[in-house]
């Protein structure tokens, strides 16, 4: 059985032909800087992988997306795609790959849900897990016994939406000093800039952190510090044993987890907090690939939406 995984995301669309064993057997991605309509992207990085796979081979389509998203009506309005609002992704899914039964989550839902199923083979898997995407953004979803949580509207997760600074900057959802608003890539170097840094992206910040720049440094003891809170808020709330964090600004390694396991460290105060794990993705950028394969492929599918077919 194989899945067309699709990932839909902050900066690039990515599709993989993906078995139930979690094998790969061809995947590709474009980068939306630079591309056509984001409707044309997605219409090319599934023509590239169904020009390796034949399509009789594909039993279901599963989604990740960035959102907001309604997994039942299988529209989507991305904050970073504008011409998508409310845009009928499953629909055009079902047109491109008649007969193919499509489902939809959220683009930080499928990471962990594919760090759940593939990010430690051979471990007991966690009863009670929080992924958690730290890039252009910040999202997350959570993984139940085994099954993600979507939440009565599909959107259950975006932990990057929590305030963790009722006095800080207005943050492109609406709210005031959310997460994302102080550890987001680009909120990061922008608090940077502003405070004498001269590079420009949140590479050259992770860059300039690990050669010893105070004011890089901290910017990630900044963001380390948001990202806690929100962590062991989560964990406080729904008795989490394992977080898994992944994305561009979490390749920054050391830099990032050093100063949040301490901030954590430093702010656990209920006994059973202390068992939680917090650690790097292992899957890499596959994570959510694999997670929105894992919509199709698991046989767990109790807090998922119904399955959409072609109308």
């Amino acid at each position: 059985m194989i899945a067309l995984a699709v990932d839909i995301g902050g900066t690039k669309f990515a599709a993989a032909a993906i078995d139930a064993g979690g094998v790969v057997h061809a995947r590709a991605e474009i980068p939306l800087s630079g591309s056509g309509p984001a409707e044309q992207t997605l219409h090319d990085v599934v023509a590239e992988i169904t020009a390796r796979v034949p399509v009789g081979r594909i039993e279901g389509i599963g989604v990740g997306s960035a959102g907001p998203l309604d997994p039942v009506a299988g529209t989507v309005s991305p904050v970073n795609i504008p011409g998508w609002r409310g845009f009928p992704l499953t629909g055009t899914l079902e047109r491109m790959l008649p007969g193919r039964p499509v489902r939809l989550a959220g683009d930080g839902q499928c990471m962990a849900l594919g760090e759940w199923w593939r990010g430690s083979p051979g471990s007991a898997p966690s009863r009670a897990m929080l992924g958690m995407v730290v890039s252009t953004g910040v999202g997350g979803g959570f993984v139940f016994d085994g099954a993600p949580y979507l939440g009565q509207s599909g959107n259950a997760g975006h932990i990057g939406h929590i305030t963790v600074d009722p006095g800080g900057s207005p943050c492109p959802c609406g709210a005031i000093g959310c997460v994302e608003t102080i550890a987001s890539g680009p909120s990061m170097v922008r608090w940077a800039r502003d405070h004498g840094w001269a590079g420009d992206d949140a590479k050259a910040l992770a860059a300039a952190a690990a050669a010893g720049d105070a004011v890089a440094n901290l910017a990630f003891r900044r963001a380390a510090g948001a990202l806690a809170i929100a962590i062991l808020t989560s964990a406080a709330l729904f008795d989490l044993d394992r977080v898994v964090i992944g994305g561009g600004v979490a390749a920054a390694g050391p830099t990032l987890f050093d100063p949040l396991r301490q901030a954590i460290g430093e702010n656990t105060g209920l006994g059973f907090l202390r068992r939680l794990r917090v650690d790097p993705t292992r899957l890499g950028r596959d994570a959510g690939l694999l997670g929105a394969a894992a919509l199709v492929l698991l046989q767990d599918t109790r807090n998922l939406p119904p399955r959409s077919h072609p109308r």
